[in-house]
């Protein structure tokens, strides 16, 4: 796989060696054991993948090369390079400037923006309409085009879907930006609606098999639709895909729900024409975190601690994972741990932030579980486990418990 150009301050040398180990040692990505590190009155257990993902460091790349290219210029991100506050505030402190918010909301008027500025698309990518109002301002843009391949992979299968006249279900948070960005480019293939969860599926099927009025199809999805959705004829040929960060049991559970519905309705013999048998779109960082995540679910462990950007998709259902077994904890770095008592954390659930006390047990030995987004540089992490390490005197050091990894013992 390519390796890009990255600030150095991003890396971290210590978990960089840990990870260059485990590719070593299965280069094919077959084994997602943890990989633990026992410092002797702490252990940590890091998921086998975390950390800046393909399109992440493709991104990053792109839009430092920018500013450094075009020291003159006015540089903009459409929003967020990533969700990762570390990245962006470092952008912004070298001059770059933000023309939305996460939500879509302006910051920097359209009439602001000229032709000769430099405009960066995210790694979650644009819509359309966008696209074409930049091009009327007669910015160009694909120079700097972060988009993820995997997002545009995603937006390829819609257009499948599409020539083969399937409406599409979008599995995704309606007002996150790549799903803003896939539902644009996929409502130009064909009539699509957005599903944020199981339960909006099972009304939606309610709806298919004529149990629920078609009003209730108004109340609830009008403002998640292409214009011109007619739920009478347009929910008869489905296929569904996905944000690439949400959890793939989730969207996998929502397509196998669609499935039964459209053979219920019109018999198991007829499914091919009426239901897509697509494939999870979700990307491959993401499943492979994910799967990484459960591995750890198998740990026996005292808190788990994930770190990421509090706008984090991917990262929130990395924290959702380890809640079902772990007192977890999501940070987007040290400056949250205040003291070994002491934890300031986010409550993604409820978009609100916590103070918890006494989060290190008092134990002759702690197992913390300690991974992160896709989103979250390396060297974050690791500055997470130093901060922790500093309450544990005795500990011993870094150097040791790599020298004793790489040779094999426990």
């Amino acid at each position: 796989m390519k390796t890009f150009e990255i600030p150095n301050f991003y890396r971290s040398s210590y978990i960089g060696k840990i990870k260059a180990l485990r590719k070593n040692d299965d280069p094919r990505k077959k084994d997602f054991a943890p990989t633990t590190l026992d410092f002797g009155p702490v252990r940590f257990h890091l998921g086998r993948h975390f950390g800046f993902c393909y399109g992440v460091e493709n991104a990053i790349e792109i839009a430092y090369s920018a500013i450094e290219s075009n020291p003159d210029k006015r540089i903009f991100m459409l929003s967020q390079m990533i969700h990762n506050p570390t990245v962006n505030m470092d952008l912004e402190d070298r001059g770059l400037r933000f023309i939305q918010d996460t939500e879509g909301n302006q910051i920097t008027a359209w009439d602001e923006i000229c032709s000769d500025d430099i405009i960066i698309i995210p790694a979650f990518g644009t819509t359309l309409e966008i696209e074409e109002l930049l091009a009327s301002i007669g910015v160009e843009t694909q120079q700097y085009n972060t988009t993820c391949p995997f997002v545009e992979k995603v937006w390829k299968t819609a257009k499948k879907l599409g020539d083969k006249d399937y409406s599409i279900i979008i599995h995704g948070k309606f007002s996150h930006e790549e799903t803003r960005a896939t539902f644009s480019h996929s409502m130009s293939e064909s009539d699509s609606i957005v599903l944020k969860d199981i339960n909006e599926a099972k009304v939606l099927g309610s709806i298919i098999k004529g149990e629920t009025p078609i009003s209730v199809f108004n109340d609830k999805f009008a403002e998640r639709c292409s214009p011109g959705f007619d739920p009478k004829t347009h929910l008869k040929k489905l296929g569904v895909i996905n944000q690439t960060t949400m959890l793939a049991s989730d969207t996998h559970e929502i397509a196998e729900y669609f499935k039964s519905v459209m053979i219920e309705v019109y018999g198991e013999e007829n499914i091919a024409d009426h239901f897509a048998d697509t494939r999870d779109t979700l990307c491959y960082a993401t499943n492979d975190n994910q799967q990484s995540t459960y591995e750890l679910l198998e740990l026996e462990a005292d808190l788990a601690i994930i770190v990421g950007g509090y706008n984090s998709s991917n990262t929130s259902h990395i924290k959702e994972l380890c809640d079902s077994k772990f007192k977890s904890y999501f940070i987007n770095g040290q400056d949250e741990i205040l003291s070994s008592h002491s934890i300031h954390h986010f409550d993604y659930a409820n978009k609100q932030f916590q103070k918890s006390d006494s989060f290190i047990p008092n134990k002759e030995v702690v197992n913390i579980v300690l991974t992160s987004g896709a989103s979250c540089p390396d060297a974050v992490v690791e500055s997470v486990m130093d901060k922790i390490l500093g309450y544990f005197p005795n500990h011993e050091s870094k150097e040791a418990v790599f020298e004793r990894l790489s040779s094999g013992q426990s």
